[in-house]
């Protein structure tokens, strides 16, 4: 019997979904979860949720699904620690660094593959499943007959999202919101880019729209075909969602689940009346109605994407133009009305004035804030309605929101319902914390003598056209690097061009993106790519381990085989990969402090790139007729549709090409130029070389996270409270600190 999985990001929606009869819970606690920005669940609250669901014979599922940097690692080590402890029934994982720390550490604990680990065939699946975890959560980019064909082929669980929210890049793979100010998706703290509204430069002149935000998943019509497929679990996609969009979303999929093999047509039509009430974006089926992977990619992208589609969800209130503060009549109603246990912030409100809407929300009603400037959204249920001097009505909302921002209804009070608690009254006596044990220090392999004779020392350059071989060649790299494309691979296979390089110097690179009705035709590639005589590889998905194991071929993990921490690498090595290509996201101090300088002959840095923002898995619309667009801040992007799918990336590229020598230094004797998915060209790599050899930086590029990591709350946080401490210092009259220069730190 297939499993109903309900997201729970907060208490009420946890009553919700189990009040409606899902089977399985999945929800996040305050750390190393894809969405930091939810309420998620306080440590005392996740054990009384895990002993309560134990008794009524539900499952809860932890989310552990970002990566990690090595500064992490040692909190990471300690948070698995407690869950160990604790005992839920799975983590949702996509750092391969937890998968090896829970094989060394804590073998006990379920581990499931995370959608952000971008497995979409079986390959992936099997490859995971050999290495101990139960279950993959499939890429949300597949049909009916890929996840059929993955199905027959593995042993192993899946898990695939059956309704909600979409990413328009594909699985775990989307750089846009770190690259715009390190607010990484793969660190859950996305800022949503594919919702923002851009300004594109089309052939008629300026236009504006929702260019690349998606439409809604809802495969309810497929449920019947799914399960009989044989999916283990169906997944709801909503942890910053209401409660009563989780409880009619679990109640629609519940019924179908019960009632489909009594009658088909009448359950599904049944279902998705009770779906009517769900507020959100307009609904898609995406890619379960396609027969063929090119059929996909040339038209999934009307189906998906509308650009007049407003990236909000819910039916649109309006904008706040005023805040007031509550009356004491509306505190004391906020708190009276909020959740037992809740936490003081949780009721703490101002009062707010909409303008724009054509519809008034009443207490009981559900709401969604967005903050315009993106860096924010809430659900809130209204608990008091006012009316100030000039007789405007005022609703309450959060702490945190300001004049601007904009306001969507999510649910009405009359569609509320009314749960038991699944907690218990008192969770006074749950009390387990994760400790302060001190993680095991990893030493990487070091590297043997003749290990790396695939992967010399000096100059690498990536291009994405045979072309583009012959014009990086008068810069004599050591190895050049070729995309393996729709247009590349032609050419090798059917050796149309002498290439300028020898076969030797050639490595291979293959895209991120391995779905099920490609998985057999890339393997025959690569097998006839090696008989022919290219021996190194560069592997940016599960699945390419697979294909290329036991083929006598060299192997580079890229940069879309995330390697954060070491521990990540340990797992790599133990796939018998010994030489690494950073991610793009990462930073030099991460950098250095997850490779010791006794194993840095193993990393090939990248300096130079146009970072693939958004890798969309079809064709934009034909009436999308632009290269360029920019977003509210002016910032230039262009898009390039293939048959291979979308691509977007920024107009400036990301550099750091005068730290070359640094890094040479520091011991990183290797770095990489990539010119993938742009047309190189005489004058910009003369730019590229020149800013090495001079050790200058080039004008008009970005660090992207190179210089300040990661966005962190909490250094954030913490630079506030320093600069707080200074101004209270200076007004007593203390003397500032002085910096290593001598000056007073400002």
């Amino acid at each position: 019997m297939s499993e109903l999985l309900a997201p729970a990001g907060n208490i009420e929606a946890l009553d919700a979904a189990i009040g409606e009869g899902a089977d399985a819970v999945y929800l996040g606690l305050k750390s190393f979860n894809a969405r930091l920005r939810s309420t998620n669940f306080a440590w005392n609250q996740f054990e009384a949720t895990v002993q309560s669901l134990h008794r009524q014979n539900k499952k809860i599922y932890v989310t552990v699904n970002t990566v990690s940097e090595e500064r992490d690692t040692e909190r990471l080590y300690r948070f698995l620690s407690y869950l160990n402890k604790i005992g839920p029934d799975g983590l949702i994982v996509q750092d391969f660094g937890v998968v090896r720390m829970c094989q060394e550490f804590f073998p006990n604990l379920e581990l499931h593959g995370s959608t952000q680990m971008n497995v979409e065939s079986a390959a992936g699946v099997n490859l995971l499943s050999r290495e101990g975890l139960k279950r993959v959560v499939v890429a949300r980019e597949l049909g009916l007959e890929e996840i059929r064909s993955i199905k027959s082929k593995t042993s192993a669980e899946l898990e695939i999202f059956v309704h909600g929210a979409l990413c328009v890049s594909e699985s775990g793979l989307c750089l846009f919101s770190s690259f715009l100010g390190g607010k990484s998706a793969n660190r859950g703290m996305c800022a949503q880019a594919c919702r923002r509204y851009y300004t594109a430069m089309s052939r008629s002149g300026e236009e504006q729209g929702f260019y690349f935000s998606p439409c809604d998943l809802q495969l309810i019509d497929h449920i019947p075909d799914l399960i009989q497929a044989g999916v283990e679990s169906f997944k709801i996609e909503g942890r910053m969602k209401s409660a009563e969009y989780v409880g009619s979303v679990v109640a629609a999929y519940r019924y179908l689940m019960d009632h489909w093999q009594e009658d088909k047509k009448g359950a599904v039509a049944a279902a998705k009346r009770m779906l009517a009430t769900d507020f959100a974006r307009a609904k898609t089926d995406y890619w379960y109605n396609f027969k063929t992977n090119e059929e996909g990619v040339q038209k999934a992208g009307s189906l998906i994407l509308n650009p007049n589609q407003a990236g909000g969800t819910g039916i649109y209130l309006g904008v706040i133009d005023k805040i007031a503060e509550p009356s004491d009549e509306a505190k004391a109603r906020a708190k009276e009305t909020a959740a037992p246990d809740a936490e003081p912030d949780e009721w703490q409100i101002k009062m707010a004035h909409l303008r724009g809407g054509s519809y008034d929300p009443e207490p009981g009603d559900s709401i969604r804030l967005h903050k315009s400037d993106d860096t924010g959204r809430v659900s809130h249920k209204v608990r008091t309605v006012e009316f100030d001097e000039k007789g405007n009505r005022l609703i309450d909302i959060p702490k945190g929101f300001k004049t601007g921002d904009s306001v969507y209804l999510l649910q009405t009070k009359s569609m509320s319902k009314r749960y038991p608690r699944v907690l218990p009254g008192d969770i006074g006596k749950y009390r387990q914390q994760p400790g302060g044990e001190s993680l095991p220090i990893l030493d990487l392999t070091p590297i043997q003598k003749n290990e790396l004779s695939y992967f010399p020392e000096g100059l690498y350059i990536q291009v994405s056209t045979i072309a583009d071989l012959f014009q990086i060649q008068a810069k004599h790299p050591v190895r050049a690097i070729l995309e393996l494309n729709f247009e590349t691979k032609d050419d090798l296979l059917n050796h149309k061009t002498v290439l300028p390089f020898s076969k030797k110097q050639i490595i291979i690179s293959l895209d991120p993106y391995c779905p099920a009705s490609k998985e057999e035709e890339l393997s025959a590639t690569l097998e006839l790519l090696i008989a022919d005589g290219f021996k190194t590889f560069v592997v940016n998905n599960v699945a390419h381990i697979s294909f290329l194991r036991g083929k006598g071929a060299n192997v580079i993990a890229g940069p879309y085989l995330y390697t954060f921490n070491r521990w990540a690498v340990s797992w790599l090595e133990n796939q018998n990969i010994g030489a690494f290509i950073t991610p793009l996201e990462n930073s030099w101090k991460n950098l250095q402090a997850t490779f010791e300088p006794n194993v840095r002959d193993r990393v090939l840095v990248t300096t130079y790139a146009y970072p693939a923002l958004f890798r969309i898995r079809f064709q934009l619309p034909e009436s999308y007729d632009f290269t360029y667009f920019t977003d509210k801040e002016g910032m230039e992007f262009k898009v390039n549709s293939t048959p291979d799918g979308s691509f977007v990336m920024p107009e400036s590229p990301f550099s750091i090409v005068d730290k070359s020598e640094t890094l040479d230094h520091a011991g990183f004797h290797r770095i990489l130029i990539d010119f993938s998915r742009t047309k190189v060209t005489k004058q910009e790599l003369k730019a590229v070389s020149t800013a090495m050899i001079k050790k200058q930086p080039l004008q008009g590029t970005s660090r992207f996270n190179w210089k300040d990591g990661f966005y962190s709350p909490e250094k954030i946080e913490e630079y506030k409270a320093m600069n707080e401490r200074a101004a209270e210092a200076k007004a007593a009259g203390i003397p500032q600190p002085r910096n290593r220069s001598g000056k007073r730190r400002k």
